[in-house]
């Protein structure tokens, strides 16, 4: 049995279901009982329950793309700000190949950059590169934070959501699984599209959202709301079956001529051999009634009135 319902508010040591249900992140098992682990929303999928947590930190894992902040400098290495409890370091042989240059002559304290995770060792420490498409140092823009949870409704299906932003504003925007997500523009559209950041985050648990970021940003930019998508209508017609030859026959009766054709070929005597071998076994035969036209479609002629 399950006593809350999918998106349901829930806090620390809340009952959510009997053991008919499997724990999964953010909730533990006690006497059979599946609780919550922490103060978020309930996620359902089959008999799996989850709780979303509403603010959470990023924990580094492999291949994901982050955006940090320098925020020191060493010998070999830059430490970089990642949104996490856990550190973040960049070592100058992901940078530099063999000529080393001075570190905070290339990044330096303060500067923000898009990164990748490439590995991440036993306490989490995550050992960053630049890699990849577009990384490396952003310059202007505004930084905005979000939960590293609620990064997935940002992007949206197939990135439905972040792209619609994009387009209306003219903004470039740039999404960390960390949360951090860097946008760059005219300064008013920066500022809205901050505004709308931070209402998807707030109402990520909502239904029909992307309308209603769709007619918020249409407000805000145009002064009216987005022209209502009506379907087209789909034009009646009748699928005609396709008119198939029969191309096995056509095949097998080329194959068969083909045969025919190479085989009478290879039956058919070679003549001009056969004269000139007649030829030159009679060398002293003065007898020139036979002879061999190449043109006449391999004809024998008669040169005399003979009954050959």
């Amino acid at each position: 049995m399950i006593y809350v319902e999918n998106k349901n508010f829930v806090i620390p040591g809340q009952v959510l279901a009997d053991d008919d249900y499997y724990s999964g992140r953010g909730t533990f098992k006690e006497d059979g009982k599946v609780c919550s682990s922490l103060m978020g929303r309930v996620s359902l999928r089959n008999k799996k329950i989850r709780v979303i947590p509403f603010k959470s930190k990023y924990v580094p894992k492999k291949g994901d793309v982050v955006i940090g902040k320098i925020k020191d400098v060493r010998f070999s290495m830059w430490d970089v700000d990642i949104n996490s409890p856990y550190s973040g370091i960049l070592p100058a042989s992901e940078v530099f190949n063999k000529d080393k240059k001075e570190l905070n002559k290339v990044f330096d304290v303060g500067d923000v950059l898009f990164l990748r995770v490439v590995e991440v060792d036993e306490i989490k420490k995550a050992k960053l590169g630049l890699k990849g498409r577009g990384m490396g140092k952003f310059r202007g823009g505004i930084m905005v934070d979000i939960a590293p949870t609620k990064v997935p409704r940002l992007i949206g299906k197939k990135g439905s959501m972040i792209n619609m932003i994009k387009d209306k504003t003219n903004c470039k925007i740039v999404v960390g699984q960390n949360g951090i997500v860097w946008v760059k523009g005219e300064e008013d559209m920066e500022q809205l599209t901050k505004n709308i950041i931070h209402t998807i985050e707030a109402e990520a648990h909502t239904s029909g959202l992307t309308n209603k970021i769709k007619n918020k940003l249409y407000l805000t930019i145009d002064g009216e709301l987005p022209p209502e998508e009506t379907p087209e209508a789909e034009e009646e017609f009748v699928l005609e079956k396709p008119k198939l030859q029969n191309f096995k026959d056509e095949l097998e009766q080329e194959e068969n001529e083909s045969s025919d054709d190479s085989k009478e070929k290879e039956d058919k005597p070679n003549l001009y051999e056969v004269i000139e071998e007649f030829k030159r076994k009679n060398k002293n035969n003065k007898d020139k009634s036979l002879s061999y036209d190449s043109g006449s479609n391999d004809h024998l002629i008669m040169n005399k009135d003979n009954n050959y």
